[in-house]
């Protein structure tokens, strides 16, 4: 799988308890856990099969900030792109730094207030399989400032920027056109409620019901019940931690 600039290349946990994560996550998508690793400071990786597809990492407080998944997108020049994200109004959380030959990486918060990373591959290039299952589906920032996340997109991490939706019920720009296109950005002012700007993605499960059963057996809590749309059957919960989550399945109809 090649990757463009822009695109999303890694999704990483951070969760207060990472032995509990393994477990949860990998009964529930299949994958296994590797060892923590001294060198990078307990960081751990999730593989589908022998293939990396995620990270995983401890939340001891030390680093203050909240349980979470992370989307990193890939760039040629983290350094560059940490400056013009900066210019552009984004708050520069971590980095940029080297991950020992691994690449370069750095943590943003948009200017709509939704973290995201930026990671510049060394001999590590993030996941390579996307779209099957146990693997992330779909990528997507929901935004309570649609005009300032295209620009923001766009100029920092060089979009291909396509509007698929431009009316007052659904605003949606793409990363790529149609087919092509690999992750999105939607106008979430209408549902966001109190709730700030985020990135989030879909893993992608062979029967969306049926996973869900599985999370809630598991100590999940159900955030929005599975439903049918026009690309596929999708649920949001919150893992045992309180870590938000979305499956994508085939839709019922």
């Amino acid at each position: 799988m090649t990757t463009r600039p822009g695109e999303p290349c890694w999704i990483e946990l951070f969760t207060p308890d990472t032995d509990a994560a393994a477990a949860f996550y990998g009964e529930l998508f299949g994958w296994t856990a590797g060892e923590a690793s001294e060198e990078f400071g307990g960081y751990r990786m999730f593989f589908r099969g022998d293939q990396p597809i995620a990270g995983l990492m401890v939340n001891d407080g030390s680093m203050g900030g909240p349980n979470a998944w992370t989307v990193y997108l890939t760039t040629d020049d983290v350094a560059s792109t940490v400056e013009r994200a900066r210019t552009a109004g984004a708050e520069v959380v971590a980095g940029p730094m080297a991950v020992a030959d691994l690449g370069q990486m750095a943590v943003l918060v948009d200017p709509a207030g939704a973290a995201v990373g930026a990671w510049q591959p060394g001999t590590f290039p993030g996941f390579l399989t996307r779209a099957e299952d146990g693997a992330p589906a779909w990528f997507e920032t929901l935004s309570k400032d649609y005009a300032a996340s295209v620009g923001f997109y766009t100029d920092v991490f060089g979009w291909d920027a396509h509007t698929m939706s431009d009316t007052p019920e659904f605003r949606y720009t793409t990363l790529g056109k149609d087919e092509d296109a690999r992750a999105g950005i939607m106008d979430a002012t209408g549902f966001l409620g109190d709730q700030g700007s985020r990135w989030q993605f879909y893993l992608q499960v062979a029967d969306t019901d049926a996973t869900v059963e599985q999370a809630l057996a598991a100590g999940a809590s159900l955030v929005q019940p599975a439903e049918d749309t026009p690309y596929g059957r999708v649920a949001l919960l919150h893992d045992p931690a309180g870590v938000q989550f979305s499956v994508m399945g085939p839709a019922r109809g």
